[in-house]
């Protein structure tokens, strides 16, 4: 029950009053004893009033929490006639978000007096009125309510007439004059007398207007409307010039005293700016559209009078009907334009009242917001909105809003107005830069100089202003690695990539360095990526040669008499330590002492023999191969081979070992070896048998020794470490290692003939 009390005390408005017109700076209340609050406590939650009109009448002092008036208040321009005259606002505190009703009254003071329309009055009275006849009189206006307003009427001192203050259902007072004596227009045509309106303030004030009665001559008959109340009910949105109601008269003179003029008697300003009405046919209309929301209820009175001069009076009671004529109004009160993209859920954007001026359904108002946005609306107090946050915000996907608050209100049609709210977000620090590639690649020639540029990173940040500015630097290597950075600079600004010093593939084919990206926000945001960058190789190697050796003047090879086309004589080995086509060998046989016995392959070096070797053919050869690259420019060398075609191998040692160097022997020398050759077959005939067998079994026996004796071949033996040793990688084009055996004929004092064969591991 308790918590019931405390919660309808709450939701009941805290209620003021203040005297109409009081000074600026006059104490009203003390806002903040009421609220239970203290002044810090009112300066610390931002407390601050928010008036229901346009208006900001009144004042809050945060310090002290005194309410004070702002700006003089005039009672009768704020609410007319309408008692009570309240001036509601709301007391809005933050941090919570609270909000508390109040009104203030306007009470009257006594600052007009009343006042008649018409200064004189004239009246038409036949001397065979009877006493008691009532008459009435034109009322006096006085904007005042209350006490203050008009109280009664008197009349100064005549024979004729008595006035009676009379009440009309709305609560103002009018005047009825009556006649006290019978009137006689022989003794007197005329009566003056004056009138006084007094109202009841302190002190009162009062207005004067003059009466000045004609007396008539007798019209025994007076008009008579067909009803006495005339009860007409007008829609609001009625045109101008509209026909209200018609009022009927009769009167049963003849003449001129039984022709009637109506008029309207004018008891109001009001009624005489918003109806007129015909004299002759009664119809009475509008003068200018009427209002609703401005006066419910006009009572109008209208005169029929006769030619005589006789009259007669009656009412006619117009009701207002509301019509739905009225869109929703859509007040803000507070905004804030700009919004910080990290504000959190229901923070505060803007605060606005709805008011239709309409009532009954026409008057409720709902309100929402136009498209899905980040935003809602949390009701307050009745007719009084917050636009809040309902989602975090992210800039970097929506800049700014557009936001539309739409009100309707519940009449037939419905109503609504709408109102646009421009809202900016401001960028946070919230996303780090971000390259187009996790890990770019850059290309750079062999040799190339300094300070030549090979690319640019690109690092975009989406956020905006100094949050998106990004700047580029290299990160430091580990300690104890390639110094790669040394190799590369990176551009602050741009990102370019320039190279610091000429690179050798031989040396360093490919490198990586890491690269941070960071913006300007604070605290700075980075990213990192990876620059690999691949030096391009030139052909600065020229080819070397394995086999045969470089440093030896020309390599011996023996070649039986007897070798068919395709004989393998030897294999020009060589490499070259550039890479890709610049590293492609290919041999060709440059010189030959006869060029047409010999060929040399064209990928693989290999040197066979083009035809059959003959007898005429001369017994040493000179062979020169041609070992080129494909680079641009090509780079070669040359190997140069000595060939000796023998009948067997015991001459082999004497043809290599002193044969003259040129190979070229006088006709003589070689008839004389023909002739030795011949006599070395005779005999090679005649023991081919024995010979053969003892090949054989000396070939057998040295295959199974050789195979017992020898233990595995050493790694370090024509391995790969000792290629490598001598500058010969895996980026060169000599095929794997070859491991040869060598055998001897056993008896071969002077031989010193060798089989080369592979020996697969």
């Amino acid at each position: 029950i308790l918590l019931l009390c405390v919660s309808g005390m709450r939701a009941e408005p805290a209620r003021y009053s203040v005297p109409e017109e009081a000074e600026r700076g006059s104490f009203v209340a003390n806002i903040a004893k009421d609220l239970g609050l203290t002044g810090e406590e009112l300066l610390a939650r931002q407390a601050r009033l928010v008036p229901e009109g346009e208006k900001q009448y009144l004042q809050l002092n945060q310090r002290t929490g005194d309410l004070v008036v702002r700006e003089q208040m005039d009672r009768e321009e704020l609410c007319g006639q309408s008692e009570p005259c309240l001036v509601r606002f709301e007391v809005l505190l933050e941090s919570p978000l609270q909000s508390f009703r109040a009104e203030v009254r306007l009470t009257d003071i006594n600052d007009h007096a009343p006042v008649f329309l018409n200064k004189e009055i004239v009246l038409k009275i036949s001397e065979s009125t009877m006493p008691g006849t009532r008459f009435l009189l034109e009322s006096a206006h006085d904007p005042d309510v209350g006490n203050n307003s008009l109280q009664h009427y008197s009349i100064s001192s005549n024979e004729y007439f008595l006035v009676y203050t009379r009440r009309r259902s709305d609560g103002r007072r009018y005047a009825e004059l009556v006649l006290d004596r019978a009137l006689d227009r022989e003794q007197k045509a005329e009566v003056d007398f004056s009138i006084t309106a007094v109202d009841g303030g302190t002190p009162p004030r009062s207005g004067t207007a003059s009466i000045r009665v004609v007396v008539l001559d007798i019209n025994d008959n007076i008009p008579v409307f067909t009803q006495s109340l005339y009860k007409v009910s007008v829609m609001e949105n009625s045109s101008q010039d509209a026909i209200v109601v018609v009022v009927s008269a009769s009167d049963l003179d003849s003449g001129t005293n039984g022709e009637i003029v109506y008029s309207i008697v004018q008891n109001s300003e009001e009624n005489f700016e918003t109806f007129k009405i015909n004299p002759e046919t009664g119809q009475i209309r509008l003068k200018k559209p009427l209002d609703y929301e401005e006066t419910k209820t006009y009572e109008i009175d209208v005169q029929a009078s006769d030619g005589g001069g006789l009259s007669t009076h009656c009412k006619v009671e117009v009701q207002v009907k509301d019509v739905n004529d009225n869109a929703p109004e859509v007040i803000i009160t507070s905004f804030t334009s700009t919004l910080s993209e990290a504000a959190p859920p229901n923070t505060v954007v803007a605060l606005f009242n709805v008011r239709d001026r309409d009532s009954g359904d026409n008057g409720r108002t709902t309100c929402e917001l136009a498209g899905e946005q980040p935003f809602r609306i949390t009701l307050l107090a009745a007719d009084a909105y917050a636009l809040v946050t309902s989602e975090p915000l992210d800039r970097e996907q929506v800049e700014e809003y557009n936001v539309t608050v739409r009100a309707c209100d519940e009449g037939t049609p419905a109503l609504s107005v709408s109102k646009t709210l421009f809202v900016r977000l401001l960028d946070v620090n919230d996303n780090a830069p971000t390259f187009t590639q996790a890990i770019d690649t850059m290309v750079m020639s062999e040799n190339e100089p300094a300070g030549r540029s090979l690319g640019r990173l690109s690092a975009t940040d989406p956020d905006a202003g100094q949050n998106a500015r990004v700047r580029y630097a290299l990160v430091p290597p580990p300690t104890g690695t390639l110094a790669a950075a040394s190799f590369v600079s990176v551009d602050f600004e741009s990102g370019t990539v320039r190279s610091l010093r000429p690179l050798d593939y031989e040396k360093v084919p490919a490198f990586e360095v890491t690269v941070r990206a960071a913006d300007g926000g604070s605290p700075p945001l980075s990213a990192q990526a990876v620059l690999r960058v691949v030096v391009r190789d030139e052909n600065d190697n020229a080819p070397v040669l394995l086999h045969p050796a470089p440093d030896s003047s020309a390599a011996g090879e023996l070649v039986p008499r007897w070798a068919p086309s395709g004989y393998l004589v030897a294999k020009v080995v060589a490499v070259d330590a550039d890479a890709g086509q610049n590293a492609w060998l290919s041999y060709e046989l440059a010189k030959a002492t006869e060029p047409g016995l010999f060929r040399v392959g064209l990928h693989s070096g290999e040197v066979r023999t083009a035809r059959a070797v003959t007898e005429r053919d001369a017994a040493r050869q000179r062979l020169i191969v041609l070992v080129r690259d494909r680079g641009q420019p090509p780079r070669s060398t040359t190997a140069t081979l000595a060939v000796a075609l023998v009948e067997d191998f015991s001459d082999a040692f004497h043809q290599l070992g002193h044969g003259p160097a040129s190979g070229e022997q006088p006709q003589v020398a070689e008839e004389e070896m023909l002739t030795t050759y011949l006599i070395a077959s005779l005999c090679c005939v005649s023991s081919l048998f024995l010979l053969s067998v003892l090949v054989l079994t000396a070939n057998a026996l040295c295959k199974a020794r050789v195979r017992a004796e020898l233990s595995p071949p050493s790694p370090s033996c024509y391995a790969d470490g000792v290629f490598g040793s001598d500058g010969v990688g895996s980026t060169g084009t000599l095929s794997p290692a070859y491991r040869y055996e060598m055998c001897l004929t056993s008896g071969s004092g002077r031989s010193e003939f060798r089989f080369l064969r592979p020996v697969l591991p």
